[in-house]
């Protein structure tokens, strides 16, 4: 085994315990949380040296870069999810490649995805990214639109709406994006209780390499974790 390999492997059995204990910590079974090991920035052997250690669920910001890793590891079964900001001209080939897109964030969004899902013969799996803070440099739906974006997945043909995402503020404390990750649940409850299909809210991903215990003890089902896994980016 490589130095890269072991580095990666180490890592990796480290945060799986991370997550593990998290779980256990909110009587939750490891297995309810599904790991995905961001790999942007990071060259395709990062991402064949996790794979190798039975990662499977990787994820980019972009879907260029994300495409050249699909390209280069298209021999290895592999869950790709596009976790950054989706221009809508980059949405059908977000959904003609990518499992996961967790970066709806309009209705136009939404149902451009599905287009493109649906002419690729595609099924992925969608997550709308919410915007609790308002912050002027991050994407996401506002609260008040999230229903509206619900209400459109009554009409899609190939994808499907699955929950919700968050990027909460940055923090100097894990512990101090805990109110974050509470109000996406509180979101969540509000839009079970309003009607919205259980079906379409069993996913809820929020938590990084810095807050991701945090997140898995307030419900976190997705975990996005890149640099406790592949070391710190250049």
């Amino acid at each position: 085994m490589s130095d890269l390999h072991e580095q990666i492997a180490g890592r990796l059995d480290a945060v799986r315990a991370r997550i593990a204990a998290a779980a256990a910590r909110a009587g939750r079974p490891a297995g309810a949380v599904r790991l995905v090991a961001v790999s942007k920035t990071y060259p395709a052997s990062h991402v064949l040296a996790a794979v190798a250690h039975g990662q499977r669920d990787f994820g980019e910001n972009k879907v260029q870069e994300g495409l050249e890793k699909i390209a280069g590891t298209a021999e290895n079964s592999i869950r790709w999810h596009i976790i950054g900001h989706l221009q809508s001209n980059k949405a059908r080939k977000a959904a003609e490649a990518f499992d996961w897109v967790h970066a709806i964030d309009s209705v136009s969004l939404l149902r451009k995805v599905d287009e493109g899902a649906a002419g690729a013969g595609r099924r992925p799996k969608l997550l709308v990214q919410v915007d609790l803070a308002g912050e002027a440099t991050k994407f996401g739906a506002p609260p008040d639109e999230v229903v509206e974006i619900f209400a459109a997945a009554d009409g899609l043909k190939a994808a499907a709406l699955v929950g919700l995402m968050l990027l909460p503020p940055a923090v100097d404390a894990p512990d101090d994006a805990r109110p974050w990750f509470r109000r996406l649940v509180a979101l969540r409850d509000s839009l079970a209780a309003s009607g919205v299909p259980a079906s379409r809210l069993a996913e809820l991903s929020m938590g990084m390499s810095h807050d991701f215990e945090v997140a898995i003890e307030e419900g976190a089902t997705i975990v996005r974790i890149g640099s406790a896994i592949f070391g710190e980016r250049r």
